[in-house]
């Protein structure tokens, strides 16, 4: 059996979270749940230490944090952690449930038997879609997609998705001091980062399901980051390519 983990990164996710955890273990493969919480004041790390001591003591693991440090630290701090103790197979995955747990074994095969480095569940791929999105909102995501595709040729039709499973080999590969954004550019630097050493970037279609519980963390200050950091990450892998 492969050592599988899945990264749920939380801040207040207290209606979420139990519900969350509960749905990954429940999986036919045994995965195991690292919870990356940013101190988060709705007692969702007590949430998680409870399940821990009555449910899941092998299982299912936290990381504390003292802030609200951004998606991109916790996932990394999370692949730290995966790395050290051992994990084949890294997932990413939000708590709000807008990313279905039942597609992780799906995910999970692309790697093991499809040949990918890393597995993207996406939208925007033959098969993909999105549940319960206002108009608008689709518009700006699939633009986003369509002008990250422009700007960085990357062959990845939803960039900025966070649902993926890395083999440890492409975590091992990536210096995370060079990854430099914490917000939705994160998702599309990690994959650009992948891309470019060499790896096999595969996509998974699934159906994206908007969260019914809780607030989104989207902000006007992490899509400006995400629209500027995308002609940056292009600027630096042309100077490099001048060297």
């Amino acid at each position: 059996m492969h050592r599988s983990v899945v990264i749920i990164p939380t801040y207040n996710e207290c209606e979420n979270v139990e519900a969350i955890i509960r749905a990954v273990i429940d999986q036919p493969h045994h995965f195991h749940v690292l919870v990356v919480d940013d101190g988060s004041p709705d007692g969702t790390a007590d949430i998680v230490k409870h399940l821990q001591a009555t449910d899941y003591p092998t299982q299912l693991h936290l990381l504390q944090r003292t802030g609200k440090l951004g998606l991109g630290t916790a996932y990394i701090a999370g692949f730290k952690w995966g790395l050290a103790n051992g994990y084949e197979y890294i997932f990413e995955m939000d708590a709000d449930f807008s990313h279905n747990p039942n597609d992780l074994p799906r995910l999970l095969d692309a790697c093991v038997n499809g040949g990918a480095d890393v597995a993207v569940g996406s939208r925007y791929c033959k098969g993909g879609g999105v549940v319960n999105w206002p108009f608008d909102r689709i518009f700006l995501s699939r633009g986003a997609s369509i002008y990250v595709q422009a700007v960085l040729w990357m062959p990845v039709t939803d960039p900025t998705a966070g649902f993926i499973a890395y083999r440890s080999r492409v975590l091992a590969a990536i210096d995370f001091e060079q990854i430099k954004f914490i917000g939705y550019a994160f998702q599309i630097e990690m994959k650009y980062a992948a891309y470019r050493l060499g790896f096999q970037v595969k996509e998974v279609p699934i159906i994206f399901k908007d969260r019914e519980k809780g607030q989104s963390k989207m902000s006007l200050k992490i899509i400006r980051e995400a629209i500027l950091g995308v002609l940056k990450m292009r600027l630096i892998a042309f100077r490099r390519l001048k060297k």
